[in-house]
């Protein structure tokens, strides 16, 4: 302290014999004094004491620190102009007044456009659930303009490297600007190219047709402030009439498709009991076919056989089997004297011979 403070405490501070007169009067103790609780330290040490004090009382109030989490970069901005490069997680200081950071979060977000009311998640976002937004379904008018609408789900972040560029240029409702904007305006351009009727059949070509235009749109924004993660077309909500009749089509569809099953099962029946028809001819074919060539096989081989008897007959040979035969007549002879012999014209070898002792024999020769 200086040492002007010091006099000032030195005059006044009273002496023993004021002490005593407050003593007998009872307005004071003769053993009180007044020490001034600063005289031990010196003027350096009140000087930091102070300084360390107000530092301290600064660092609570004004607080010139931040914490980034994982999964958030945080924006410094100096006077009002923001950095060009994202802080990341951990502990970051900033002049108060002077400069700012503002933590953004880079995480995987989910926009939802449905009518279909679920419960809250919410983590502290204004009209975020748990980094989940909803929006209600989008209505969109089809090629005739007919009203339809469509729950979609979107999912995405925030590019960490761009956020302060994403940040300035577009601003907290970046989201809106850009995620709504472009998703909205694909899914009409898109189904705005069919009728209802057509809609749940190219359900999976619309679903593909929309996320790549989403995605292109997206990314064709300068810096590529975004990273659209998936687009999941949920529903498509048709007027009732519109139902009805897609309805009757389809059951017409099954019994039309029921029929043709049918029709296709008599006609492989039908085909079936052809097969086995043509199975049974081809079968009959053959065998008669076998058994042709089998007697003309015979034929064959007998006329064959024959040729080659009657080549070699020779008339020598001939005479030598006439004069065997002629011998076994004679001695059939010899046994039956009364036997009848019918011989060739020409006077051949003998046909057939006639035992005439059995009258039974006799008669049949008479008739003959």
């Amino acid at each position: 302290m200086p040492a002007d403070m010091n006099d000032y405490f030195k005059k006044k501070k009273p002496n023993s014999s004021n002490n005593q007169n407050s003593d007998n009067n009872g307005n004071g103790n003769s053993n009180q004094s007044f020490n001034n609780p600063l005289n031990n330290m010196g003027g350096k040490g009140t000087t930091w004491l102070v300084v360390i004090v107000a530092l301290v009382f600064s660092f609570i109030v004004l607080k010139p620190f931040t914490i980034i989490n994982s999964g958030e970069v945080g924006i410094k901005i100096n006077t009002g102009k923001f950095e060009d490069k994202p802080l990341g997680p951990g502990l970051h200081f900033y002049i108060p007044i002077l400069q700012k950071i503002v933590p953004v979060n880079t995480r995987i977000r989910l926009i939802t456009y449905s009518d279909v009311n679920t419960a809250s998640l919410g983590d502290g976002y204004q009209n975020y659930e748990g980094g989940l937004k909803r929006n209600p379904a989008i209505t969109v008018l089809d090629r005739r303009g007919l009203t339809v609408n469509i729950d979609l789900a979107v999912q995405y972040r925030l590019r960490a490297e761009t956020a302060p560029e994403t940040i300035e240029k577009w601003g907290t409702s970046w989201e809106e600007k850009i995620i709504n904007s472009k998703v909205r305006e694909v899914v009409r351009d898109v189904v705005g190219q069919y009728t209802a009727e057509q809609l749940p059949e190219m359900r999976n070509e619309i679903a593909s047709a929309i996320e790549t235009k989403i995605k292109q749109s997206i990314e064709e924004l300068p810096g590529k402030p975004v990273i659209l993660t998936s687009v999941e077309l949920r529903t498509i909500n048709l007027p009732p009439k519109i139902k009805e009749q897609i309805e009757r089509v389809q059951i017409a569809k099954q019994e039309v498709t029921i029929a043709e099953q049918m029709k296709e099962k008599a006609k492989q029946e039908a085909l079936r009991k052809a097969e086995i028809a043509k199975g049974e001819a081809q079968k009959n074919r053959i065998e008669a076919q076998g058994e042709a060539d089998k007697i003309r096989i015979e034929a064959g081989a007998q006329a064959k056989a024959n040729k080659i008897i009657a080549e070699s007959l020779t008339e020598k040979l001939l005479q030598m089997q006439q004069i065997k035969t002629q011998s076994q007549f004679n001695e059939a002879l010899k046994v039956n004297k009364n036997a009848q012999i019918f011989l060739t014209p020409g006077g051949a070898v003998p046909n057939i011979w006639v035992d005439t002792k059995k009258p039974a024999q006799q008669a049949v020769s008479v008739q003959q």
